[in-house]
């Protein structure tokens, strides 16, 4: 039998780690658009009112009511169980509460989270697997459309963290409640968002796309906190978004929200921030976490 040249070896080794960093996060990601299940007994007799994937059940996720509050009922859909109110003062007890939910999140894993799991980890082994040539071959460059990228990708985030709070801002001068829960609840999704994105960094250590020829390794520890995995860019402006489309349900809302965070993120990979792989799977985490926070912790429509 004839032995593994250098390169075929350290192909291998490097697609173990890969597998193993898509099984974790696609793992952790399931959970936070996971039904309860009380919501799988109840689905027969309500009509779905859309494709996407749910969060889990308020029973598990959602601090419990404040005094005075009516009891949780454990068989009712998550948006329809009773919240504390969207205020700045509740705010640190929510996200500590979201916190402990995605830590926990792997075994809540059922077998129909398989309906978009299986199609995210066919999609992210493909970018794994096309990472380098992409980056090699196909995204050009020129250090001039680079860093126009960059500048873009740069700008939608920041928008994305500023909309929030201009919306409160907004919304507590006009006393427009919607306006005001949008910015509450967004900026909560992005920092939970950026927080996730934190520790995955410093726990993967995948170079960058400029770096080593863009092989793309995980586990460089030069790396340090600047790891290309996951996209930070991606995670903040996908979480916020999920929450502004879920409170503006209007099409053309939509597509100008989902628009803009598409464009962050393909920017990341356009500038050669990010391998692909990096921004599919930290654009899908941030919209899960984003869409988790929305629907734990919306009030407007209820109190109008």
């Amino acid at each position: 039998m004839t032995s593994d040249s250098p390169a075929a070896s350290i192909l291998r080794r490097n697609h173990r780690k890969t597998s193993g960093w898509l099984a974790l996060v696609c793992a952790a990601m399931a959970m936070t658009a996971r039904p309860s299940s009380a919501q799988l007994a109840l689905s027969s007799s309500l009509v779905a009112t859309d494709n996407l994937p749910d969060a889990p059940s308020a029973v598990h996720a959602a601090d419990a009511p404040q005094s005075g509050s009516p009891a949780m009922n454990t068989d009712l859909p998550l948006q329809d169980q009773p919240h504390s109110p969207v205020t700045l003062r509740n705010t640190p007890r929510h996200m500590l509460a979201d916190a402990g939910h995605i830590v926990v999140s792997p075994i809540y894993i059922r077998t129909r989270d398989l309906a978009y799991l299986l199609p995210l980890a066919g999609a992210a082994a493909a970018a794994f697997a096309t990472d380098t040539h992409t980056m090699r071959d196909v995204v050009s460059h020129d250090a001039s459309f680079n860093q126009t990228a960059i500048n873009v990708s740069d700008a939608g985030r920041d928008g994305f963290i500023a909309a929030p709070a201009a919306m409160f801002l907004y919304g507590s001068v006009v006393h427009n409640e919607k306006a005001r829960e949008t910015g509450i609840l967004a900026s909560q999704a992005w920092v939970e968002a950026y927080a996730v994105d934190a520790l995955v960094k410093v726990s993967s250590f995948r170079e960058r796309p400029l770096a080593d020829n863009a092989r793309g390794n995980f586990y460089i520890g030069s790396t340090g906190a600047d790891s290309s995995f996951i996209s930070g860019h991606s995670m903040v402006a996908w979480s916020s978004a999920a929450v502004i489309a879920g409170e503006y349900r209007s099409p053309w809302a939509q597509l100008g929200i989902y628009t803009a965070a598409s464009a962050v993120s393909v920017t990341r990979v356009l500038g050669q921030e990010h391998f692909p792989s990096d921004v599919l799977i930290g654009s899908a985490a941030g919209w899960l976490i984003g869409h988790y926070v929305y629907r734990a912790h919306h009030h407007a429509d209820k109190i109008r």
